[in-house]
């Protein structure tokens, strides 16, 4: 500052030397930067809080202020405000006890709102005014309420009129010598008719009955109008289960359909066999009946060639079914060896976890993925072909040899431009090669639990059977066991290669009741064995033979609509505790508790009779016989029953 000039301040102890500079900058009117601010004739830094150089709390600091420049830009002096500005801190001086003056230093504080002017009175001498003053705190606002505390109605005055009634004392007055009361408002009263006590039951019974009538009217309407209201639900529950039957029975044709135009499984080439079967022999009738001699032979011969090509295009049907089975069959291979463990904990959700072998599994099933995609460029086929050749580099034998010269070769076919449709033999050599890398449990751990053929020879040992008919031994699970099977006859694709020859059945009807009739015993929940020793020959047995293709009850014979359930519910499904029935009258004999009381003598002696075919025919196989030995030991001799829980003894 110019000689002689002081300014006071009052500042916090946070503020630095930049801040004072700031605000000097403004009231010098020159650039804080050519502001220097020295103390004891150092200069102090910009960072330098006030507390920093030791000032405390409501204690003061000289310090000097120059400029860097003072040719150009010297300090000018602070202009004195026209009007007194109280500083912002005053020293007091105050007397003590002692008689020794002490300085207090007083801060002012600023007033943040304007005060309010609260009236006041003027000298009359002098003139001078004097104000009303308000405290310094500010007032405390009141929040409004929103409870309503004033109203109208409180100073109002309502006047309502009610009429009481009071005592009032009365006397009667009659016409008399000096007093006349009118008789314009009297009423005559004569007596009526007696009424004796019968007389007035008697009335009150009959409007009793009058009134019982019309209530039972009234109820007998309601009883009608529900009832017409059932009939017209059940019709419509009639209408609609024959929509439902007729699209079941539409769809059913159109699944038939498709799988005769489109044959993929077993089963669907066994349909195709079995229609063949039955247009054979509508044809072979219809020869018998309307030809003989030379013309019969002859169409006999046409019938055959007709037959050859029908079978010829069933071959090549199942040539193409072959060969997208296989490669279904393929991939549920890899995708079964790729995917993760899996187990269920106690509270139903399922863990899955996966190892080192599931992980080198799904590598592999990737790289067989993209070594079969098509449409690749060269540069993309390329990086695939070098991916392979990494991964079974990691072994050195004779196929992994093999793979990686096909590797380079259709490599170097690549490179000289050959056409893609003439490398398609070296690919599916590659990628056969590869598939073959993949199911060596040596490279694939995972693909060891999933093939057919066991890694241990001794375990070859065990349950091996010889088939007669194609020379193999097989395992056990390639013979079909029937339920009157003594001996281990042809394996199961002999057995099919028989029927497809001969005999063309269709067995897919019966393994479906074999399903339902299975799915249904599982519900029941009491350890049902006998239904699950049952093949489909069996079963064609007992629909068949014994019960002739038909329900029992309406002599419905669509085998679809067709079902077997227990003839005692009580008891365990068996052959000869069994009925053969519609889905609607299985449903409702379900729910019956006493055949005895339901069914009639007739019908129960027709069921008994079934029955006992069925034991007769069931009795000779060995697991039956000797369920039925055991069961029939712990039964009392009594005889046959209607509900047939005991039987006599045989012996099987």
């Amino acid at each position: 500052m110019p000689s002689g000039h002081v300014t006071t301040l009052a500042c916090a102890l946070s503020q630095n030397m930049l801040q004072l500079k700031d605000h000097f900058s403004v009231e010098l009117r020159m650039p804080a930067e050519l502001i220097l601010i020295t103390l004891n004739g150092k200069k102090i830094p910009d960072s330098t809080t006030l507390g920093e150089l030791g000032v405390g709390p409501n204690a003061t600091i000289q310090l000097e202020i120059s400029s860097a420049d003072p040719v150009n830009t010297p300090i000018k002096s602070i202009r004195p405000k026209p009007e007194y500005v109280m500083p912002d801190i005053l020293t007091v001086r105050v007397p003590q006890d002692d008689g020794k003056l002490q300085d207090v230093v007083v801060e002012i504080e600023r007033p943040t709102r304007r005060k309010p002017y609260l009236g006041g009175y003027r000298h009359k001498l002098s003139g001078v005014e004097y104000h009303h003053a308000s405290a310094q705190t500010m007032g405390r606002t009141t929040s409004v309420s929103d409870v309503q505390k004033f109203c109208r109605d409180t100073q109002t005055v309502f006047q309502k009129n009610r009429v009481q009634q009071t005592t009032n004392h009365t006397s009667t007055q009659m016409t008399k010598v000096g007093c006349y009361v009118s008789n314009m408002q009297d009423k005559l009263l004569l007596p009526g008719q007696y009424q004796s006590a019968e007389e007035y039951h008697k009335i009150r019974l009959e409007a009793v009955i009058v009134l019982q009538a019309y209530f039972r009217r009234w109820q007998a309407k309601n009883i009608v109008q529900r009832l017409r209201e059932d009939k017209a639900r059940h019709l419509e529950w009639e209408r609609q289960e024959e929509i439902r039957k007729k699209r079941e029975k539409e769809q059913r044709i159109r699944k038939e359909f498709e799988r005769r135009m489109n044959p993929k499984t077993k089963e669907d080439f066994d349909l195709l066999y079995a229609a063949l079967e039955k247009w054979r022999q509508e044809e072979l009738a219809f020869i018998d009946e309307n030809y003989s001699g030379a013309e019969r032979k002859a169409r006999l011969c046409a019938l055959l060639d007709q037959e050859t090509q029908l079978i010829s295009a069933i071959d090549r049907h199942k040539i193409d079914a072959a060969k997208e089975n296989k490669e279904k069959s393929i991939q549920h291979f890899l995708d079964q060896a790729a995917g993760p463990k899996k187990w269920r904990a106690f509270d139903g959700k399922v863990t899955e976890m996966d190892t080192p072998y599931t992980q080198r599994a799904r590598e592999l099933r990737d790289i067989y993925n993209s070594i079969n995609m098509k449409y690749l460029t060269q540069d993309e086929r390329l990086d695939v072909l070098l991916t392979l050749k990494h991964t079974v580099k990691e072994h050195n034998c004779k196929l992994t040899q093999e793979i990686i010269e096909l590797i380079d070769r259709e490599a170097d076919l690549l490179m000289r431009g050959v056409k893609d449709s003439n490398m398609e033999g070296l690919r599916k050599r590659i990628s056969t090669l590869f598939l073959q890398y993949i199911k060596t449990p040596t490279f694939n751990a995972e693909a060891a639990r999933l093939l057919k053929v066991p890694q241990d020879p001794m375990s070859l040992r065990k349950n091996i059977y010889f088939c007669p008919s194609c020379g193999n031994y097989k395992p056990s699970m390639e013979f079909p066991m029937s339920s009157n099977t003594r001996l281990v006859g042809k394996c199961r694709k002999c057995q099919k290669l028989d029927n497809d020859a001969r005999q063309r059945q269709d067995f897919s009807i019966y393994r479906t009741m074999l399903k339902q009739l299975r799915r249904s015993e599982e519900a029941y929940g009491d350890e049902s064995r006998i239904a699950f020793l049952l093949q489909e020959a069996d079963l064609q047995y007992l629909v068949e033979n014994v019960w002739n293709s038909q329900s029992i009850l309406s002599a419905w014979d669509d085998l679809y609509d067709l079902v077997l359930v227990r003839w005692d519910k009580t008891e365990e499904w068996s052959p000869w505790n069994c009925i053969l029935l519609t889905k609607e009258e299985a449903s409702a004999h379900k729910v019956l508790d006493d055949l005895e009381e339901q069914y009639g003598p007739v019908f129960i002696h027709k069921a008994q009779h079934k029955h006992t075919l069925a034991r007769n025919y069931f009795a000779r196989l060995p697991g039956m016989a000797q369920y039925m030995r055991e069961k029939l030991a712990a039964s009392k001799q009594k005889g046959p029953s209607v509900m047939g829980h005991r039987m006599a003894q045989t012996t099987a």
